[in-house]
């Protein structure tokens, strides 16, 4: 996910991605009936926002209530040379399993990476076996995550802001 390349997105668009975030599986008629348009043209925005990457449709399970009992935040920190980049070892950490997140940082750490996993033993072992032998992590601090108050990755700001572009037109 590069947040640096950015497709136009219009009032239609952020309207249709707000009303998809509390439920991904909205029909597409009441998406329509809510924004004013055919119910074909949600369907092609949709299909539009789905191929360039902006929008995906996913189910999000908590993860303590299947089986993972470990989640960790990693401050990374990195080497950087001129045969690799910041980006590259980013990529790298990405690609694997047990990451749910990586995202560059400002502050103390370079990246921040989010593990999940069963337990503390697949924690030791993530961070031992893959983690630090990544050519470019130089410095990791690992933040054992004890209690989630809040996990709402379909609740953040688009419903808003879909909300005050509805009442600009």
């Amino acid at each position: 996910m590069d947040g640096g390349a950015r497709s136009k997105l219009d009032v239609l668009d952020r309207q249709i991605i707000a009303l998809l975030q509390p439920d991904g599986r909205r029909p597409f008629a009441d998406i329509a009936r809510e924004v004013g348009v055919s119910e074909g043209t949600v369907r092609q925005r949709y299909q539009r926002l789905v191929n360039d990457g902006i929008l995906q449709v996913v189910a999000v399970a908590d993860p303590f209530k299947i089986g993972f009992h470990s989640m960790a935040m990693i401050g990374v920190n990195v080497t950087m040379d001129s045969a690799r980049t910041l980006d590259d070892v980013a990529d790298e950490i990405a690609g694997f399993r047990e990451v749910s997140y990586v995202v560059m940082s400002t502050g103390e750490f370079d990246l921040l990476v989010e593990v999940i996993v069963e337990n503390s033993e697949d924690l030791a072992s993530f961070l031992v076996n893959r983690l630090h032998r990544v050519n470019g992590v130089a410095e990791t601090e690992t933040f054992v995550l004890l209690r989630v108050y809040k996990m709402n990755l379909g609740g953040w700001r688009m419903v808003e802001a879909a909300r005050r572009l509805r009442e600009t037109i």
